[in-house]
């Protein structure tokens, strides 16, 4: 995903790109291709989700008096959605378990989307200046370059360090996209 402006269009874009890998899912007949969509749809939320962590929810915190409270949540939202998209690793785009997975993470994701675009996206766009929002959305295209694409539910965004080691992991999860052929 690469796209311009500020960090909620960026966001939105995001988003939008998402909404289309979900309906290719479930429109697409052959398990191999739903596969390499589901292979795609958890490298785009996986680096998405690691953008968000390193800087739309460190902006919530510091602009919105209830902010950490609000990052606490999309926290657990994303913790929950990783959970998920790591379940997905392990099946077979052919069998029930599959669908079933996908209709929940569906369901997840379409929450968390819904209320970052009508409360959180609106509310950081009255609390931060057009620069500011420009200045993240180049921090988020960023991050995104670098995130890794594989889930890792052990991973904790709150640390210090989590850019540091987001950032290794992101290097050995796109080796591994290589050598496999992921995400092609």
């Amino acid at each position: 995903m690469r796209h311009a402006g500020d960090i909620i269009a960026e966001l939105t874009v995001d988003h939008r790109e998402v909404d289309g890998l979900f309906d290719r899912i479930e429109h697409t007949t052959p398990a191999g291709e739903r596969q390499k969509a589901a292979e795609q749809l958890t490298i785009e939320l996986v680096r998405h989700s690691v953008a968000e962590e390193e800087h739309l929810y460190p902006a919530v915190r510091d602009h919105f008096p209830d902010g950490d409270l609000i990052a606490d949540k999309e926290l657990a939202d994303h913790a929950r959605v990783e959970k998920l998209l790591k379940d997905l690793e392990g099946l077979d785009a052919a069998g029930p378990e599959f669908d079933q997975l996908i209709a929940v993470l569906k369901a997840e994701v379409a929450a968390h989307v819904h209320d970052e675009e009508q409360n959180l996206f609106p509310r950081l766009r009255q609390a931060c200046s057009p620069q500011a929002l420009q200045t993240l959305g180049d921090r988020v295209r960023r991050a995104k370059r670098f995130a890794p694409t594989r889930p890792h539910p052990g991973a904790l965004p709150s640390q210090p360090h989590h850019r540091l080691v987001s950032a290794g992991t992101g290097l050995v999860d796109r080796a591994r996209d290589f050598l496999s052929g992921r995400g092609r």
